[in-house]
């Protein structure tokens, strides 16, 4: 195995793997043969996707509820040795069989130039896998794995489904969406070619969450008061300068509206804790389930994942749509806003001053929360893995 590789995780072919039989081969074997020929009639599961959280967890959400239903089954994830899945599947105890990395070019370069023989190869690589492994079906999750994949699949005659996380789709996944045997979509309005809106597959600790019941450990946690009610500040794992800088400059006025603040400032920020009783700084959370059980109203980026857990959670929030990219967070917020779960500030707007005039009497408005906590519980799910779990299913009963 090359340099980086860890237990558990399995190497590709080796260079020079070929596209394989043309389209529609499959070597005499079906995807009902898979089944008679793999460990007793066991299925074998393959999952693909990765390069970012965004990707993984909602892959691994699935994998967890296949490997609980089928303790018998083989569930098997694909992915790069770039992507944040090569240390987080092997932690979560999956085989992680590995694919080149091939991006997509946006312009015509010398990337542009290989990518039809470089992609062959990925190609190439998967379906080494799918027949090696005798895989029944192919789930993929978008990001660089999923392309491939999908093409693998489709040759080899295996069904797959794909799961669109973004309000916007990636172009592996608008890819795989013409010929997959189901799409399941995060949010409705997601263009995407015959998408079912599914919802998000969410960690256990979030579908299982009694936020009532685990509040008073939560405000322990944090040097809290349970009796208060806490707006939570939090910009994802590296934080979000914006917003550390708004609430940097109206704390007080957060206090002054009788809230606590729980600020989750991101592991690369300077911002310091000014020791005020109410007002809890931190750099990162490992128990973001306790987070949620204490907080009474958020102001956070838009994630996909984000805006999903919020939403199945029930609480209203103030979202503040990362400023680069595609655009796809405020469209990831879309729903929720449309709702009235949720308010929508532009990230240039975000100010200290914004806080004192927008957020804080808002916070002040408990007619007003209460409407948008009403909203956020009908617009929320927690069944999303379930539901693609379903997907699978029916796939497999095709």
């Amino acid at each position: 195995m090359t340099d980086g590789a860890t237990d558990g995780v399995t190497d590709g072919p080796t260079d020079g793997a070929t596209d394989g039989p043309a389209d529609g081969a499959t070597d005499g074997v079906t995807g009902q043969d898979r089944e008679a020929q793999n460990r007793g009639g066991a299925r074998t599961y393959l999952l693909a996707g990765g390069g970012t959280a965004g990707h993984v967890n909602p892959l691994l959400a699935v994998a967890d509820a296949l490997r609980e239903r089928e303790p018998d089954a083989e569930v098997l994830v694909l992915g790069t040795r770039e992507g944040l899945e090569a240390r987080l599947v092997p932690l979560r105890g999956y085989e992680l069989l590995f694919v080149d990395k091939v991006p997509f070019p946006r312009r015509p370069n010398r990337d542009a130039a290989v990518f039809p023989t470089r992609f062959r190869r990925a190609v190439g690589q998967v379906r080494a896998h799918l027949r090696d492994r005798h895989v029944d079906v192919v789930a993929g999750f978008g990001g660089y794995a999923s392309a491939p994949a999908y093409v693998a699949a489709g040759r080899e005659r295996i069904p797959f489904v794909v799961h669109e996380a973004n309000a916007r789709p990636g172009l592996a996944n608008v890819l795989g969406a013409r010929r997959a045997a189901g799409i399941g979509v995060a949010f409705e309005g997601t263009p995407l070619r015959r998408g079912t809106v599914v919802g998000m597959p969410l960690r256990r600790e979030i579908v299982t969450l009694d936020r009532a019941a685990r509040r008073g450990d939560a405000a322990a946690h944090f040097g809290l008061d349970p009796a208060r009610p806490t707006l939570l500040v939090f910009g994802g794992s590296l934080g979000a300068q914006r917003l550390n800088e708004a609430f940097a400059g109206s704390w007080r006025d957060v206090l002054d509206a009788g809230w606590q603040l729980l600020h989750v400032t991101g592991e690369k920020s300077d911002l310091e804790d000014p020791g005020a009783a109410g007002y809890t700084v931190v750099r990162y959370v490992d128990r973001m389930d306790l987070a949620f059980s204490l907080a009474d109203f958020i102001v956070s980026r838009a994630g996909a994942a984000t805006v999903s857990e919020i939403s199945a959670l029930g609480i209203p929030a103030v979202y503040v749509p990362y400023a680069v990219g595609n655009g796809e967070q405020a469209l990831n917020a879309g729903s929720a806003v449309r709702a009235g779960a949720a308010v929508l500030v532009p990230d240039a707007e975000l100010t200290a001053d914004r806080v004192r005039g927008e957020i804080v009497p808002l916070l002040a408005d408990p007619a007003r929360r209460q409407e948008m906590t009403r909203a956020a519980a009908s617009v929320g799910t927690r069944s999303g893995t379930e539901n693609v779990v379903a997907m699978i299913d029916a796939a497999l009963a095709r």
